[in-house]
């Protein structure tokens, strides 16, 4: 005999109809490896229609979510409506009637883990959330036990599958940033509105996540220095790639002696990083411990098939019990932890790729590399190119590639670069990111 386990399922948008049609075709299978049952007790929508698309009994529909929080029957709810208000009241109200939770959301993770972990505490339940990073790749639960021997130095990772299709396009085939956008939109690489994710602001929730992990803290979402895609030139990944570079949105997270580095930002790394070949809309991250060395977790970091995948594998985790035994044994969240120490972002120290469109006469480079010398700042690299506007208003482009640098320092030159009447736009500026230390000394 088996045990049945009874899903209660909030959200059947494409997430959630990618469960129930995982559940539909897989309960035997998972069965007969687990000894479970999984079954569809409730799916609640605000619109029944969505249900009726993957053929749920219309008996099982409903638009109320009391129905599910009500139901004693239920052993677990599965929370994908997203977002960080109406989803935080269903979690608390499923974790208030006993219930355990999974959930897609990250958003709500960043923002209001804290308060939702320590509710599943007092009602001993557990909260799973392996689809909230990374969609189908498994990354938090090698977090939690795979890796747990292991202190976690840094975490560098694409994390948004919408900015790495646009990028990759943007590389491959030169494509400016509206017109890979538009195209990402148009093959569903993208949302109508893709703010959240060309700003930085879904990278940085998902990096939020895994660092409070990685670290052991209770990390605070506004302490994450973010930037996104959205003011990209191809003219910088074209001239980044002459360098030997491509140009990837990076969540990194960082250990260091001054505390922990958590940053959001466009990121040159070179050709030979491992990170530099996924391409379109797949993730990568990059794990460093200090006993395994760097992990690569690699696939598919959005979509249907792939997060209702690791939603299923959560719902398995809880149902034999791995998942609650962890969730109360471990003290890696973000209630049972105390915050960090951050890094300032002016702190920061790397190389920069610079470039510049100045007036095209003698002293013009004096005058430049004058400033950065005052700061400290060596040059790698500078090198000229006829600006596009060159033959109208006698401008150049000039490319500078640093030497290890300060950020504050960095911003500090910039500034006054800016500021003088050669340079006929704002200055622009994307990191180096060279390839972490595999076991730091």
């Amino acid at each position: 005999m088996s045990d049945v386990f009874r899903i209660g399922l909030i959200g059947c948008g494409t997430i959630g109809q990618g469960v129930v049609r995982i559940i539909q075709a897989e309960a035997g299978e998972i069965e007969r490896k687990t000894g479970v049952r999984l079954e569809l007790a409730r799916v609640v929508d605000k619109d029944p229609a969505q249900a009726a698309k993957v053929d749920v009994p219309a008996a099982l529909v409903s638009t109320n979510a009391a129905d599910v929080f009500n139901d004693k029957t239920i052993n677990v709810v599965i929370e994908l409506v997203g977002g960080t208000t109406i989803a935080k009241d269903f979690v608390l109200a499923a974790l208030s009637a006993g219930k355990s939770v999974v959930t897609a959301n990250k958003a709500l993770l960043a923002k209001h883990g804290k308060e939702i972990f320590a509710a599943a505490r007092r009602n001993s339940c557990c909260v799973a959330f392996e689809a909230s990073v990374g969609g189908g790749i498994p990354l938090i639960l090698p977090l939690r036990t795979g890796l747990i021997a292991n202190r976690i130095n840094a975490i560098y990772g694409i994390l948004n599958g919408t900015c790495n299709y646009i990028l990759s396009e943007m590389d491959q085939k030169g494509k400016s940033y509206a017109a890979a956008l538009s195209e990402a939109q148009a093959a569903g690489y993208a949302e109508l509105d893709p703010t959240l994710d060309v700003n930085g602001t879904d990278t940085a929730h998902k990096l939020a996540v895994v660092a409070s992990l990685a670290f052991c803290c209770d990390v605070d979402f506004g302490a994450l220095h973010i930037e996104g895609i959205d003011q990209l030139d191809a003219i910088d990944l074209a001239a980044g790639k002459e360098l030997g570079y491509v140009c990837k949105l990076l969540g990194i997270a960082q250990r260091t002696s001054d505390g922990i580095s958590l940053r959001v930002h466009p990121s040159f790394v070179s050709r030979k990083h491992p990170l530099a070949s996924t391409g379109g809309s797949f993730n990568a991250i990059s794990v460093y411990g200090n006993w395994v060395g760097h992990t690569l977790f690699f696939g598919r970091g959005a979509g249907s098939k792939p997060t209702a995948s690791a939603v299923v594998a959560d719902i398995v985790d809880i149902a034999i019990g791995n998942a609650g035994r962890t969730f109360t044994q471990c003290r890696m969240l973000g209630d049972v932890t105390a915050p960090p120490k951050y890094v300032p972002m002016e702190q920061l120290r790397s190389r920069y790729y610079i470039r510049l469109e100045v007036v095209d006469r003698p002293g013009v480079m004096a005058m430049v590399t004058k400033i950065f010398g005052d700061r400290q700042i060596s040059l790698k690299a500078v090198t000229q190119h006829e600006s596009a506007a060159a033959a109208s208003d006698g401008s150049a482009m000039v490319v500078v590639l640093t030497d290890v640098a300060q950020e504050g320092q960095v911003q500090a030159a910039l500034k006054e670069i800016g500021s003088l009447d050669i340079v006929r736009e704002a200055p622009v500026m994307i990191r180096v990111v060279e390839e972490h230390e595999e076991y730091p000394t």
